[in-house]
């Protein structure tokens, strides 16, 4: 067993393990229709789980946590029970957006647990069939887990005051992921109003892809988030996109570049424009 779980695992080495039985594969693809989706095509024993059924708890009001919060760690206790997963599974997960989706998230989660065993892979569900990945359809059947242990996030989390008060503060950066159009307000397909929050740096999280869809590499990684952070600490780092998941692949890269996870903003977008409507900022 490595002592050190990279974030990530290329398709190639997927496919060494196809036949492992200490794998524990899961399909994370979001979207509509998508369970429904997974039943007609999938990686040959992925287990699915949903992003707004099992990834979080969807309130009434995104002001209030903004569109995606996190469920309680009851919650995804149970989450995991169902998925077979325990202390000790390796946990290799994907989704259709190159991980930019609900396998980052996912990921996220479980590091914020403690849970060591767990990948993202690169280039997404595209890749893995692309070298030849088995995939089936219909739903899989697995044995279900005890109750995995869960007591504290143990990753650093922010909230909205939080954000407010750090925002223009030279010693803290604050780094939105989504792309350019969303930022600078050109655009905003999900949000009540466009813009960004002010003193908030763009770092779009496209940037940590090369031209094929995987992660740069983590010399790369390295080489540009240290660039970014300059002297700031990763601690007093805040990352954020529209609603707490895309802003998961920039935490991934970090993590695979060997920088510190950094502080993740859950409520993004989606919470602080619907709280400071004068205060979202264009450009």
């Amino acid at each position: 067993m490595p002592k050190n779980w990279s974030p990530i695992i290329n398709p190639e080495e997927l496919l060494q393990l196809k036949n492992s039985t200490e794998v524990i594969l899961v399909d994370a693809r979001a979207g509509l229709n998508m369970e429904e989706n997974y039943k007609n095509e999938h990686l040959k024993d992925a287990r699915y789980v949903d992003l707004n059924r099992d990834l979080a708890t969807i309130g009434c009001n995104p002001a209030n946590g903004g569109r995606h919060p996190l469920p309680s760690l009851e919650k995804f206790s149970e989450v995991l029970s169902k998925l077979g997963i325990t202390t000790q599974s390796h946990v290799i997960i994907y989704d259709d957006k190159n991980g930019s989706n609900a396998a980052a998230r996912f990921w996220w989660m479980l590091k914020a647990i403690g849970h060591e065993k767990v990948q993202v892979l690169n280039g997404g569900y595209q890749a893995a069939i692309h070298v030849g990945f088995p995939v089936s359809s219909g739903t899989e059947n697995f044995d279900t887990a005890e109750k995995y242990p869960v007591s504290v996030w143990k990753l650093s989390l922010s909230n909205i005051k939080e954000v407010d008060k750090v925002r223009n503060n030279p010693e803290n950066i604050v780094i939105d992921v989504r792309d350019k159009n969303r930022f600078n307000g050109f655009t905003e397909p999900l949000d009540l109003i466009a813009g960004h929050i002010p003193g908030a740096v763009n770092v779009p999280f496209s940037e940590n892809l090369d031209e094929n869809g995987f992660y740069l590499s983590a010399e790369k990684l390295a080489k540009k988030y240290t660039q970014i952070l300059g002297n700031v600490k990763p601690e007093n780092v805040i990352v954020h996109c529209g609603s707490g998941v895309t802003a998961c692949h920039t935490l991934l890269a970090m993590g695979y570049a060997g920088i510190p996870i950094p502080q993740l903003y859950i409520g993004s977008w989606s919470e602080w424009s619907r709280n400071n409507m004068p205060m979202a900022t264009k450009q």
